[in-house]
């Protein structure tokens, strides 16, 4: 069983960076792929980015790919989202999610992951 615990949210200006980082409390962590998602007020949950269970394989919105990046420490047990350049329209919910290894981390839809973090808040000002 995952737990998952996200911390690092909060508010930054437009062009500042965050880094988002989700904890797994329990003792599986390595077995799961790991990936973010967020949701922004009056929208469906979308995907950010996925990350395998090593670590060596990424996948990413397109929409965001050379802004954030994901990674994880499997000794840690903690996957993390840098978010640079950050924009308004980056202001929402940010989840973390798991997937048992392994996946196809270019089809994560929110309908098909069995673990979610709490959700963390980011809000960028403009």
């Amino acid at each position: 069983q995952v737990q998952l615990v996200e911390s690092g949210g909060g508010l930054v200006q437009a062009g500042g960076s965050l880094r988002l980082g989700c904890a797994d409390s329990g003792r599986t962590f390595s077995t799961y792929d790991m990936g973010w998602f967020r949701q922004a007020p009056g929208k469906e949950r979308e995907f950010v980015a996925a990350i395998d269970w090593v670590g060596d394989i990424t996948y990413y919105a397109d929409s965001l790919k050379g802004r954030f990046t994901i990674s994880r420490d499997n000794g840690k047990h903690t996957v993390y989202l840098q978010m640079n350049r950050l924009e308004p329209e980056d202001t929402a919910v940010y989840y973390c999610a798991a997937k048992p290894r392994p996946s196809n981390l270019r089809t994560w839809y929110p309908g098909e992951i069995p673990y979610w973090g709490q959700g963390t808040q980011v809000t960028v000002s403009s």
